[in-house]
């Protein structure tokens, strides 16, 4: 949700309360009754707009999460693809000595220190 969504909700929500006072005075009920009414909707509403927000963040489901894992994920791809050119662009024997440093790499990443 933009910053733009987020005011045009809140102007929405500004505006519910007498528009419905409104919409509720012309079906024929009285002043008070008209204002608790309106009142009990924005209320409502507000709850149900912060339950909703309340759940997106529990669920991870924020904007600001979901473009980051987006971008993530197009990232590894661009990545991946412009390594595996690169490699695939190597001479076999330079492939082929690469891929013994990465394995001995590895295994001297997995051997346990001495202390």
């Amino acid at each position: 949700m933009t910053r733009a969504n987020v005011l045009q909700i809140g102007l929405a929500v500004l505006l519910l309360g007498p528009i419905s006072y409104g919409c509720l005075r012309l079906i024929g009920l009285g002043d008070s009754r008209a204002g608790i009414l309106s009142e009990s909707i924005i209320i409502f509403v507000v709850i149900a707009w912060t339950g909703s927000y309340l759940f997106r963040v529990v669920t991870g489901k924020m904007t600001f999460t979901e473009q980051r894992k987006r971008y993530r994920e197009n990232y590894e791809k661009k990545t991946t693809a412009e390594l595996q050119s690169i490699f695939e662009s190597l001479s076999e024997e330079e492939q082929a000595t690469l891929m013994k440093e990465l394995e001995d790499q590895d295994k001297s990443s997995n051997l346990p220190s001495e202390e």
